[in-house]
């Protein structure tokens, strides 16, 4: 049975989502992408009585579109064509299942298909987070932060972005509105001074989930990879194999870019997972499977609204649903 079969099985079941609501979440966050892939596609079936070249070239065409990106689609399509081959497959419909079992054999390739946070079973878990200005980092922090607190979680945040201008005051406002503790300095102070504070704070007074601002100068590399390094050291000087996870945070509407800012980043420090911002704004929802081929770092949380409550851990089988709900 393929991954598409089990997903339908698993939605006849009521097993994928925890409720009505959180369905109805990943359908509405992902309207976009889907209208661009999920309709094209249908359309593309109703053009084409038999699949030919034709079909597959414009089908090529319409997962660029979709920014999965140029390379991941190549590959993708030389498995989809041989595999249709072998199967004899000539039937436009009938290759309905095997294109939705062939994109998501992209990223789960047998892995585990919620992508966790690393929790530490050891005093405080340090969740770092980079990402360029405007991708929505601090309020990402703030919606991860509120998780944390609804989960019952004591909370630290730590506002390490010294550099961009209202950066502090945003994540003390966040911390005032959540009503949970944030560590600060003055703006163009060291970070590390501040994540040294910060750190030792959370380990003396008992914090168990510390998140962790950080400046996003991509343009100047070497200064920021300096940086990181410092701040990863002091971290790990106060608490055992901390930061447990480095997030990046992408901006999906910026599609191809946001790839590239993960490649950069990822030459800089070590990146253990990505945090998607504004998937429901977008039609380029694919770039969630560029990421997985291209850089190799697993979606752990993606955006699907402004509010707080918005932000869903990555799960490929919901984003299957979002994707072909129609379908199912």
């Amino acid at each position: 049975m393929g991954l598409f079969s089990k997903i339908k099985e698993k939605l006849n079941n009521k097993t994928v989502f925890e409720n009505k609501k959180q369905e109805e979440k990943f359908s509405k966050g992902l309207e976009k992408t889907r209208k661009e892939f999920s309709d094209k596609l249908n359309n593309l079936n109703k053009k084409y009585k038999k699949v030919n070249s034709e079909y597959f070239e414009e089908l090529e065409e319409m997962l660029i579109m979709a920014d999965i990106g140029v390379n991941t689609v190549i590959n993708f399509m030389d498995r989809l064509v041989d595999r249709a081959r072998k199967e004899k497959i000539e039937d436009p419909e009938l290759l309905k299942e095997l294109i939705v079992d062939e994109l998501f054999i992209i990223y789960v390739n047998d892995e585990i298909l919620v992508n966790k946070i690393n929790y530490s079973n050891n005093g405080p878990t340090v969740l770092l987070f980079v990402g360029v200005n405007g991708v929505g980092k601090t309020t990402t922090i703030a919606k991860i932060a509120k998780r944390e607190k609804d989960a019952g979680k004591k909370v630290l945040l730590v506002a390490g972005d010294t550099f961009r201008a209202g950066a502090i005051e945003q994540l003390r406002e966040w911390g005032d509105r959540l009503n949970i503790d944030v560590i600060y300095g003055n703006e163009g102070m060291d970070p590390s001074s501040i994540v040294y504070k910060g750190v030792e704070k959370a380990k003396n007074e008992n914090y168990d989930i510390v998140l962790i601002d950080t400046a996003g100068r991509l343009q100047n590399k070497v200064n920021l990879m300096k940086e990181l390094e410092k701040i990863n050291k002091v971290i790990g000087n106060f608490i055992e194999d901390a930061p447990h996870e480095t997030l990046l945070v992408l901006d999906a509407s910026t599609g191809q870019n946001g790839v590239s800012q993960a490649k950069s980043f990822k030459e800089i420090t070590n990146i253990t997972g990505i945090v998607l911002t504004k998937l429901d704004g977008t039609a380029k929802g694919g770039i969630v499977l560029a990421i997985k081929e291209e850089v190799n770092i697993p979606v752990k949380y993606i955006g699907l609204g402004e509010k707080a409550e918005d932000l869903e851990v990555f799960d490929i089988e919901k984003y299957i649903y979002g994707l072909f709900k129609e379908m199912m």
